[in-house]
């Protein structure tokens, strides 16, 4: 008896003595770790709401951007920070123009003074990676990696570089000069379909998605939209979902075991993706097997390819590796461009004086005929209006990197695992970098040129990021966008439909909640 009473105390004790480790554990995890970082940025002078257990500063977020996105602006006002994200706006008015917040248990510090945004982003990868392998392992609940996964976007290290080096292979500026016949087609396409709206309202956002992906789809993949649109659609209801699940606090434990209906549809959304990238690939693959073609191609699929296939296994790239680098580019390669020229069209429709400066340059460069390499290159005055409508409406709003070690920026020594948020959408928008007419659409800030747009460092604009990191895409992105604007000019005039209701919002990336309307008006008509 004696024996047995010992084992079950003896049982007893182990049970209580693992339940008080972990305890102890989940304590320093949730508890005092946060305090602790809270007191040590605290002691430099960053402040900011106080970190809650396990939650964070969640909920506060989540309010604050449903009651700034349950109704439309009241004006046509470009003041958009406190709608996008009026949690930033809201702690940078409390707290200044960097601050401490709490995703979960997530330690955000949000930067917006230029210079420490520019060393951040010129500091090697070491300092201030993307993310870690410790968050890699997380990755069954990280609805982004299941969008993006291990792609340009998100890698890290040799691996990042050589799919830089993949990209900006299949994005330089000779390779941009053969995309422009496929730009034209698409737009054409577009144009054509448009006909039937003359003097009538158009939803042109809708319009500009079926336009980038069907430039993406030519360019980049050799295919059509048609081929690509599954993938698109399944990537869209994809970031619906990674923006529904962003500002959600997860329960240690819990979600481990707990799959809710979101993750359970993203991970079909991820395997369906993965899929119909795989079709597409085997299709390219089929016609050099037959002997249709001769090789994989020069477009970026091609180049994927020749690396899928390299013999050398220190090139070789992995079928996940191939898959992640596709859905990177379909979806950035449209969405980004698609961003741009909405906002571009919508502004250019409420400032007529504006849209006919650039018509008239685009007629002066092109006359009547479509766009060429030489003249995209010498539209001046729609470079000063893309600027300007990426300084006030860029894609991007947030650029993040992590600590993974104790680490100095500026004056601040940063502790490790905290995740620093350079603020896009709040440098743009600050009138101590750029004026009391921060707010208002004033191409000619840009008339000498971006480095002389602000008296402030380049970090005050950088709609496509900035340092070894910024966005691959950009020259693409800019040249399809140029193209299609003037080749919209040189048919239609453009006002804004009195149905319009102002909204911008971000689904990741920022767009208008409701749609741009607008009027179209041909200019043979006109005439």
């Amino acid at each position: 008896m004696n024996s047995m009473a010992n084992l079950s105390a003896f049982l007893t004790g182990s049970l209580c003595l693992c339940l008080f480790i972990a305890l102890i554990k989940v304590l320093d995890k949730y508890w005092w770790i946060p305090l602790r970082i809270q007191h040590l940025m605290s002691l430099q002078g960053i402040k900011g709401p106080p970190y809650k257990f396990i939650q964070g500063n969640s909920k506060e977020t989540i309010k604050m951007k449903q009651e700034a996105l349950s109704k439309p602006m009241a004006t046509l006002s470009h003041d958009i920070l406190p709608r996008v994200h009026p949690q930033i706006h809201s702690r940078i008015n409390l707290y200044g123009k960097n601050y401490l917040c709490w995703l979960g248990t997530r330690a955000q510090l949000f930067i917006t003074e230029p210079e420490l945004v520019k060393e951040m982003l010129r500091s090697s990868e070491r300092d201030f990676p993307k993310r870690t392998s410790r968050e890699r392992r997380k990755y069954e609940v990280d609805f982004l990696f299941k969008m993006l996964g291990d792609g340009l976007v998100t890698s890290e290290g040799q691996k990042w570089a050589r799919q830089r080096k993949l990209a900006n292979h299949a994005f330089h500026g000779d390779t941009l000069k053969s995309m422009t016949p496929a730009m034209i087609a698409s737009v054409e396409m577009m144009l054509e379909r448009w006909k039937q709206y003359d003097g009538k309202e158009i939803e042109v956002f809708e319009e500009f998605r079926l336009l980038t992906s069907e430039v993406i789809s030519r360019t980049a993949f050799g295919s059509s939209y048609l081929d690509g649109k599954k993938i698109f659609d399944m990537l869209m209801r994809l970031s619906v979902l990674t923006n529904r699940n962003m500002f959600k606090a997860r329960f240690p434990v819990i979600s481990k075991f707990w799959r809710t209906s979101d993750v359970i549809e993203s991970d079909k959304l991820a395997k369906g993706i993965h899929n119909s990238v795989m079709q597409i690939v085997k299709k390219r693959e089929e016609k050099v097997a037959s002997g249709e073609a001769k090789s994989f191609g020069t477009d970026f699929l091609g180049l994927l390819l020749n690396a899928y296939h390299d013999a050398d296994q220190k090139n070789i790239l992995s079928e996940q590796d191939l898959v992640d680098e596709c859905k990177t580019f379909y979806f950035a390669g449209q969405e980004t461009t698609n961003s741009i020229l909405a906002w571009t069209v919508f502004l250019l429709a409420i400032h007529p004086d504006w849209q006919e400066k650039a018509r008239r340059e685009v007629i002066e460069v092109f006359g009547n005929q479509n766009p060429h390499s030489e003249g995209i290159g010498r539209l001046k005055i729609m470079t000063m209006i893309i600027n300007e409508t990426l300084r006030l409406y860029p894609p991007v709003n947030n650029l993040a990197r992590r600590t993974e070690h104790e680490v100095q920026l500026g004056k601040l020594i940063l502790p490790a695992n905290l995740h620093v948020v350079a603020s896009i959408l709040a440098l743009h928008h600050d009138p101590q970098l750029w004026g009391d007419d921060v707010n208002l659409f004033k191409p000619e800030r840009f008339a000498e040129g971006i480095a002389n747009a602000t008296k402030y460092n380049a970090a005050a604009f950088m709609p496509f990021g900035l340092g070894p990191r910024s966005c691959v895409g950009m020259s693409f992105a800019v040249t399809e966008t140029k193209t299609a604007l003037s080749m919209i000019l040189q048919r239609y005039t453009i006002t804004l439909s009195p149905t319009y209701c102002h909204a911008p919002f971000t689904l990741l990336l920022l767009q208008p909640q409701h749609g741009i309307q607008v009027m179209l008006r041909s200019l043979e008509n006109e005439a």
